[in-house]
């Protein structure tokens, strides 16, 4: 398990624009990875559909339709509503509200340095993006960890960016909302609830490190601290930010979890993407995915069974590092080079894998496509799951910015 830091939780958040059915792509880039991290962590996944408006605002007449098989499709792949908290975005008022706040302390420059945002504009030129929703999305992104007060937050190198802007926010709030009015009394109060024996401990390291730097000593508070089951989120945030000499810690900055997955390559060679034609969607008919990858390009180069090849040239050999073992990926090697076997052998072993990796998944889509109500509940449930977290962190930053109005 990876590592949480000290004042994090050990809480997972994701999300994933609802662009329809997932293909083979999804599976091994964030689906694999998804199931792994629901037994290791409290996570929560999310349905991005206020993201999908951000770039493709004019074509919300298909939304719906993407979220339901989306979800249909996480179900499938075995994300588990018992061990991972599923919803949609735009069910949790909590994630528009943050992000209205945290609009009135974020610098324009620092959403006009993101490099994603002069990129997609170069990369989607067809489309006017001239959009506060467009600018904006990546401060929405940090809205969608900081409400849950995420610890980590599974991306690719891309989104890194992204992520270092959301702890960019996190600090700055914590600078302008962490001093609490009569902070350092209720910080007191807060070492009292420790009991005799751990407020002596704490106020020893906190000294330690206060006044002579001991590094040593403020991870030994920090642990101190994190073993604590009966504190409030409050004493436990103040007594973080005690500990540092500074204010009480109401958003923590998030990490970036960055975990490898294979490069899942379309059928063409390239990124595998609806874009480019060249997927293989997670419920295809069987018979259409053998066609598929009966009828791959290979290497220009055997344009006759007898002439041999280069695997390192052939789009077949990208499926078989993600779908065979050493010994099959050897006999494809030598086979490929002196021409003892034709690419429809080389074929069948991924033909055969992939066939097999998807048989349990459309089986369990086709019992979830039967039964349409049981996936809205899930999200229902999950939803409200969400809210109630994500309330517990809006009403601590409305009363930090002065916004909570007793009635």
């Amino acid at each position: 398990m990876n590592a949480v830091l000290p004042g994090q939780t050990a809480r997972v958040l994701s999300g994933m624009r609802p662009t329809g059915r997932l293909h083979l792509g999804h599976y091994h880039g964030v689906l694999k990875n998804w199931l792994k991290l629901q037994n290791e962590y409290e996570c929560f996944f999310f349905v991005a559909d206020w993201h999908a408006l951000t770039t493709h605002y004019d074509e919300s007449q298909v939304l719906q339709e993407h979220v339901w098989d989306m979800v249909t499709d996480w179900l499938a792949a075995g994300v588990d509503p018992n061990n991972a908290t599923l919803f949609l975005q735009s069910r949790v008022p909590a994630h528009a509200e943050l992000h209205v706040l945290l609009s009135m302390i974020t610098p324009l420059s620092w959403l006009e340095r993101v490099p994603s945002y002069k990129d997609q504009q170069a990369q989607m030129k067809e489309r006017d993006l001239s959009t506060y929703g467009f600018l904006g999305y990546p401060l929405l992104q940090g809205a969608d960890i900081l409400i849950y007060r995420a610890g980590l937050v599974p991306v690719g190198e891309d989104q890194v960016a992204h992520v270092e802007l959301t702890r960019e926010v996190a600090r700055r709030f914590n600078h302008l909302y962490g001093r609490e009015p009569g902070y350092e009394a209720l910080a007191e109060e807060a070492i009292g609830k420790l009991g005799k024996k751990n407020s002596k401990l704490y106020r020893e390291l906190r000294e330690a490190h206060l006044e002579r730097g001991d590094k040593e000593a403020l991870a030994r508070a920090q642990a101190l601290l994190e073993r604590q089951k009966n504190m409030t989120l409050g004493d436990r945030e103040r007594l973080f930010g005690y500990l540092e000499g500074g204010g009480r810690i109401i958003l923590p900055q998030p990490e970036a979890l960055l975990t490898p997955s294979p490069k899942m390559p379309g059928l063409d060679g390239r990124k595998m993407s609806k874009s480019y034609n060249n997927t293989i969607s997670l419920r295809e008919d069987p018979l259409e995915i053998e066609k598929k990858l009966k009828t791959m390009p290979t290497d220009p180069a055997r344009v006759r069974r007898s002439d041999p090849g280069n695997p390192e040239k052939c789009p077949v050999w990208e499926f078989h590092k993600v779908y065979t073992d050493d010994k099959t990926r050897q006999w494809v090697d030598q086979g490929c080079r002196s021409a003892g076997i034709g690419c429809l052998e080389c074929k069948r072993p991924v033909i055969e894998a992939v066939l097999a990796e998807l048989k349990p998944i459309q089986e369990r889509a086709a019992e979830l496509g039967r039964d349409p109500l049981t996936v809205r509940n899930i999200i229902e449930d999950g939803c409200k799951r969400a809210r109630d977290v994500a309330e517990e962190t809006l009403a601590e930053v409305r009363t930090a910015m002065g916004l909570g109005y007793s009635s």
